[in-house]
């Protein structure tokens, strides 16, 4: 069986101990990814700067286990209000998955109220 591996590449998220992603031979898992500022941790104030900096980390951390967006077989988003909020996804998802026959699996679901975050996801890929 191959061995865990976790992913951080040149852009650690997380204060606690634990990593971006974990790979287990083909299979790459992220853990919680967020909209803040690379680098700064700062919480932009709007729902289209958390989203592109969402989108962001899910090609960094994929590229950084070795893959690509096209390796990603679902997205989880969580956002405040999914009906209000999901043409600002729309919008970064096309960007990155142009093709209509080739995009990964998604699901949204809501936040809680309490959440400083506007938006939040996970993936998971498979690579080659």
């Amino acid at each position: 069986m191959a061995r865990r591996r976790s992913v951080n590449g040149s852009q650690a998220r997380h204060e606690n101990p634990i990593p971006n992603a974990c790979r287990i031979g083909s299979i790459v898992v992220s853990s919680v990814i967020g909209g803040r500022n690379p680098g700064s941790r700062e919480l932009p104030a709007t729902l289209g700067e958390q989203v592109a900096n969402v989108f962001r980390s899910i090609r960094h951390d994929i590229e950084a286990a070795g893959g690509t967006v096209e390796d990603i077989i679902k997205i989880t988003f969580w956002v405040k209000d999914p009906a209000k909020q999901r043409a600002a996804l729309n919008e970064e998802w096309l960007k990155m998955f142009p093709d209509p026959e080739s995009r990964p699996a998604r699901h949204t679901q809501p936040l809680p109220a309490d959440s400083a975050a506007l938006v939040q996801a996970d993936f998971m890929a498979v690579l080659g």
